[in-house]
């Protein structure tokens, strides 16, 4: 100016010495400096994820455990073994994972296949129940309903798959366990063990649905030779829980549950392959009658004219 004093620049407004632009640090106005120091107070953030996690948790857990009653209802439970009647192949207290999938979609237990049933009726001694406590029984019952452990409520057994239904199978004193006629190899019984000479039994026919199970370990297995008393030892293919496929605990066992090749040799399924045999005649014979039938009504026909 004309007097020599120094002229106000415009964007230096009084009152604000930053220069910063409204909004920016330093700006009175900023949302979150609440005191007007400039300073930030985001600190509110992560409380908001922390106190967001803590509600969302009770679902993640609720979401876990629907999954695995899934889990443990359609695909596969772990079960305890609670005896020495399968050793060599399973020893008292593995825990091996049962297949419960298959036979939703029609799967039927088959020779040499290692099976979880439910007590069919006094094939488990009563007396042999003991009281585990409330603690660990109610830590039983949480890790039975998610599949980790078996139910003590649940009265379970664990045999192999000897007979299926439409077979004979038999056992002398001294001799080999027949199914069919054939001889089974058992490399898998109990070293020591006989294959049936504390109980001999048969022939018995199984019925249709039905299976005859018994031990590995013969000479301390309460199998179907014990309760012939009852549906001649058999068990319903309905009390079947599902295949023990793999011995998961403990690690330095783990091994999968295979059916023996003695199962697949030749022969042993003769008496279910004569029944396509059989179906075949029976659907041939109104064929050959009605064929005959028209010849002889031709040849009548011939005598006539």
């Amino acid at each position: 100016m004309p007097d020599g004093s120094a002229s106000q620049d415009p964007a230096e407004a009084p009152g604000d010495r930053s220069g910063g632009a409204p909004g920016e640090p330093g700006d009175p106005g900023r949302k979150g400096d609440r005191d007007g120091d400039g300073a930030d107070d985001g600190a509110e953030k992560p409380r908001k994820n922390q106190r967001s996690f803590w509600k969302e948790l009770p679902i993640l857990i609720g979401i876990a455990l629907l999954l695995a009653l899934l889990i443990k209802t359609f695909l596969v439970q772990a079960f305890s073994i609670p005896s020495d009647s399968m050793q060599n192949t399973l020893q008292r207290g593995d825990r091996v994972l049962v297949d419960k999938l298959t036979p939703w979609f029609g799967s039927k237990p088959e020779r040499g296949e290692v099976v979880v049933f439910h007590d069919p009726g006094g094939w488990l001694n009563e007396s042999e129940k003991t009281d585990s406590g409330p603690i660990t029984g109610g830590i039983q019952k949480v890790l039975s309903f998610i599949g980790l452990m078996p139910s003590a409520e649940e009265k379970d057994l664990i045999k192999r798959v000897i007979a299926v239904g439409g077979d004979t199978v038999e056992c002398k004193k001294g001799g080999p366990v027949k199914v069919n006629g054939k001889a089974l190899d058992e490399p898998y019984i109990f070293p020591g063990a006989t294959p049936c000479d504390d109980q001999p039994f048969g022939p018995i026919k199984v019925p249709k649905g039905r299976l005859w199970v018994m031990g590995d370990h013969r000479n301390n297995s309460m199998d179907s030779r014990y309760h012939q008393n009852l549906h001649q030892g058999t068990i319903s293919e309905d009390e079947v829980v599902g295949r023990a496929i793999v011995v998961a605990w403990p690690i330095d066992r783990w091994s999968t549950l295979s059916v023996p090749s003695t199962f697949d040799q030749p022969g042993l399924n003769a008496a279910m392959g004569a029944a396509p045999v059989t179906l075949g005649l029976a659907g041939a014979a109104p064929i050959v009658l009605w064929r005959r039938r028209r010849l002889i009504t031709k040849a009548e026909a011939r005598q006539g004219s």
